[in-house]
């Protein structure tokens, strides 16, 4: 894994999130040792409006965590009640904590690929709706990111278990001299959560 990423990780203290966050984070955590722990494997599929900031900074982050922590059968994925596309700093504060990011394909939708080890496959990255072809059609894990998603969903069809894990939206930085620094901040917030949920420590 590259080194900054590592570097990141290792900054990340899980004592930081707040007891009552805890208690929201930890049904996700036991769903996923359930999971692991009966058949190896557990596909997670994190859901926000417009799939174009927090659902993928929570998919790039619990792909990372688990790859880190040792958990080779977990899938992330992400999606929205709608696809749009990725936004620019989303891949922005994702690559100035040390990941690579390829474009795959152009147009106004296009497809990435970010890697955060030389040595394992990359995480595809793309907006879409949550029922896409590409994503999982039953026995996940569905994890909605924003209120309005979470309201707009009361039913995820095929999910095993709905985890509403909210995080407030960058999107309210953009255009001012507080987004680079907000998108980073979030990024590195969802990044602990993802930590608290897939180290192998005990639960709380």
């Amino acid at each position: 894994m590259y080194k900054h990423i590592v570097d990141i990780i290792s900054s990340l203290d899980t004592k930081e999130i707040a007891a009552e966050r805890k208690e929201v984070l930890v049904l996700l955590k036991e769903f996923v040792k359930t999971r692991l722990s009966t058949s190896g494997e557990v596909a997670l599929l994190f859901i926000c409006t417009h799939n174009s900031r927090r659902s993928h900074l929570a998919q790039v982050w619990a792909h990372v965590m688990a790859h880190f922590h040792g958990h080779h059968g977990v899938s992330t994925y992400s999606g929205g009640t709608e696809a749009t596309a990725i936004f620019s700093q989303t891949l922005e504060a994702l690559m100035a904590q040390g990941f690579a990011a390829i474009k795959l394909s152009e147009g106004s939708n296009p497809v990435w690929a970010l890697r955060c080890d030389e040595h394992a496959a990359p995480i595809i990255c793309f907006s879409k709706a949550m029922d896409h072809a590409y994503n999982p059609t039953n026995g996940f894990g569905a994890i909605m990111t924003c209120d309005s998603a979470d309201e707009a969903c009361p039913f995820v069809p095929g999910a095993s278990g709905r985890f509403p894990i909210r995080y407030m939206d960058p999107k309210s930085s953009d255009g001012t001299e507080r987004m680079v620094q907000t998108y980073h901040e979030r990024s590195l917030e969802i990044a602990r959560e993802m930590k608290f949920i897939f180290e192998r420590d005990p639960l709380l």
